[in-house]
């Protein structure tokens, strides 16, 4: 495998987007450097990186917890909770991260737990402390995903809110990885190459490094549609030779496009695959996903009335991508055994028709 190194641009976002001049400049910039480069970095002030640094202080405390215990915290109505190393699986073969995943929590008696809806339910929080510093970090997160959505709209030519609209009540979640050094007994394999099946992503990485890597675009190129089963990225650019190393710079978040996004801006900005090796030590990052909301539906730039083929119900997309994913796990097996996904189709249709 080849690989190139390249300085990421950085920028600055402003405390609010209303749509001024300088609005539509710096969003035109974003777009520009998504389509050239892939992924771009956005700068946080020293009050984010606090919070933070109490998210990664969290994350390593809950990853050396006894296997035992963190086997413990796993929802069987939900897909949060704990993905332990080699359960998840990318283009069929089993990755070496160990995950906690936070998704949505939703009380045991909320209206749309007790109807059976997928993906709904209680989060299985190890802690009060794990759950108040990821609630804290995802807070800043969606903070910064908010602007840059309105950002990238007007350097789209939309109208300001064209992708926030999706947004309200958005299904945003994270997943806090940690990966094993590589070994003698390992791959090296942390997570295959696979485009993200969102909107946006906002991650971070610790100061390991030598490990995450992605795929620029092609000047023309046609990317597979990740949200159609038959034209599944994951592993697609497994073996391609222009991979771009994304090496850690401090006080800042690296950001990309998934899936949705693709598809919302028409293949204006294509989804960005990418691939995460393991290093020679223990590593940690943070992957945020700014969504949808779950029962959104997502249609084309044309706005037309949406059809089957042409448009994601984004409920129905995150949980395709999750029951491909963890197939064994004991959420996609309740979701089989107690039919939640006639559910899911109802949702689907009650919003495409009301």
């Amino acid at each position: 495998m080849g690989f190139h190194m390249v300085e990421l641009r950085t920028f600055d976002l402003p405390e609010t987007v209303a749509g001024q001049a300088s609005d539509v400049e710096l969003g035109r910039a974003l777009v520009a450097t998504w389509q050239a480069d892939g992924i771009l970095q956005v700068a946080i002030g020293p009050d984010e990186e606090a919070v933070q640094q109490q998210a990664y202080q969290a994350s390593r405390r809950f990853f050396g917890l006894p296997q035992r215990v963190k086997a413990g915290h796993v929802s069987d109505s939900s897909y949060a909770g704990y993905i332990a190393s080699g359960e998840e699986l990318t283009d069929g073969v089993n990755d070496g991260s160990e995950v906690f995943t936070v998704t949505p929590d939703f009380a045991a008696d909320d209206a749309r737990v007790l109807a059976g809806w997928p993906c709904h339910g209680p989060a299985p929080w190890p802690d009060d402390d794990y759950r108040d510093a990821m609630a804290a970090w995802m807070s800043v997160l969606g903070g910064v995903g908010e602007r840059l959505l309105r950002l990238t709209a007007l350097g789209l030519g939309l109208p300001v809110d064209a992708l926030t609209r999706l947004t309200d009540e958005g299904w945003h979640h994270m997943r806090v990885l940690r990966f094993p050094a590589a070994s003698p007994g390992n791959d090296g394999r942390g997570i295959g190459a696979h485009t993200d099946y969102g909107l946006l992503v906002i991650a971070s990485q610790d100061e390991v490094g030598q490990a995450l890597f992605i795929r620029p675009p092609l000047a023309g190129e046609r990317r597979n549609r990740n949200w159609l089963a038959a034209e599944s990225a994951a592993g697609v650019y497994e073996d391609d030779d222009r991979w771009t190393y994304v090496k850690p710079v401090p006080h800042t978040l690296t950001v990309f496009p998934g899936d949705v996004m693709q598809f919302v801006t028409g293949g204006e900005l294509l989804s960005t695959p990418h691939k995460v090796k393991l290093a020679d030590r223990e590593r940690h990052a943070l992957a945020y996903f700014h969504e949808p909301a779950f029962n959104a539906v997502a249609r084309p730039p044309t706005g037309e009335p949406a059809a089957d083929g042409d448009h994601i119900h984004y409920g129905t997309h995150f949980t395709n991508m999750f029951m491909r994913s963890y197939p064994d796990r004991v959420t996609t097996q309740r979701i089989h055994a107690e039919h939640r996904l006639d559910i899911l189709e109802k949702l689907r249709d009650e919003a495409l028709h009301g």
